[in-house]
């Protein structure tokens, strides 16, 4: 739904391979959803390397949190009955997202929110225009409006200069968090880039360490995220068999989270079913199918 990326942190090289910012309009938007949907889908992600900058390079001006509401409100009943959206910059995020997110009925509660490292130094340095307690305002206010919704986020472990302590921030933003699920990474240097010129870089060896502290600390909270489903009734939209067991298919919740249980994927693919969770994995949930299709 936009393309390209205005900012410049010091470690990514999509400002200078993907352009400036472009937003689609709204209508082109929806014309595509609608196509999508005729062709038998009812979910869609919205996708943007800065998806909250959507509309400031338009005129008139329009806002993210204006294209959340203009889908739900112009998509009819029986066509895109979810809509999800990639990524968020907490430099930019609104109020308003939170509200659309917690208020509006297609639009999934997820929030994916790339915090990329805990210490304030460290996000200087990558120019991320935010601080750990600005993002963590953030999280707050998610957690009092849309309080079962899940939470993403990304984390780059290494930057040039990150000290232990400065690391320490890190896994004390994800203890306060506890994030539904991690993506990780170990700093390395992208040509064209910054940070790749910097003669302060990590060694290999303790960016690996790091890495597995951050990834055993993410598995330890999306368990715990995991078993809030625990005997809970779930919507889930079924998109394939399961690959490990063929007596199963696999769906996933409005919050993201994947769900495997028996059924017949001729007759469930790309319905929605109404389960049971009855077992919490780490990334996954396991259920049964207690009402007939919706």
């Amino acid at each position: 739904v936009i393309y390209g990326c205005n900012e410049h942190c010091t470690y990514c090289v999509v400002p200078g391979v993907r352009g400036v910012e472009q937003s689609r309009s709204m209508e082109a938007i929806l014309q595509e959803c609608l196509q999508l949907a005729a062709s038998g889908y009812k979910e869609v992600t919205l996708l943007g390397q800065n998806i909250d900058a959507y509309g400031r390079d338009m005129s008139p001006r329009r806002t993210f949190a204006d294209l959340l509401h203009y889908l739900n409100d112009n998509l009819p009943p029986d066509t895109i009955s979810r809509i999800r959206y990639v990524t968020s910059h907490p430099r930019y995020f609104s109020d308003r997202v939170i509200d659309a997110v917690a208020n509006l009925d297609k639009v999934c509660e997820c929030f994916h929110m790339p915090f990329q490292a805990g210490d304030d130094q460290v996000l200087k340095g990558m120019r991320r225009g935010y601080s750990y307690n600005s993002y963590m305002n953030i999280i707050r206010k998610i957690r009092a409006k849309a309080p079962d919704a899940s939470i993403c986020g990304d984390v780059i472990v290494g930057f040039p200069g990150e000290s232990e302590e400065a690391f320490q921030r890190t896994l004390d933003l994800m203890e306060e968090v506890k994030f539904d699920n991690l993506n990780t990474f170990a700093y390395s240097p992208r040509p064209n880039t910054e940070a790749a010129d910097w003669d302060n870089q990590i060694p290999p060896e303790v960016q690996s360490e790091r890495l597995q502290r951050v990834q055993a600390l993410a598995v330890t909270h999306a368990l715990e995220r995991s078993q809030r489903y625990l005997g809970r009734v779930v919507e889930v939209l079924v998109e394939d068999r399961n690959p490990k067991n063929g007596d199963e298919v696999m769906g996933r919740t409005r919050q993201g989270r994947q769900v495997f249980f028996p059924g017949n994927v001729d007759e469930l693919k790309g319905e929605y079913a109404i389960v049971k969770i009855v077992e919490a994995r780490t990334w996954s949930l396991v259920g049964a199918i207690v009402d007939n299709v919706k």
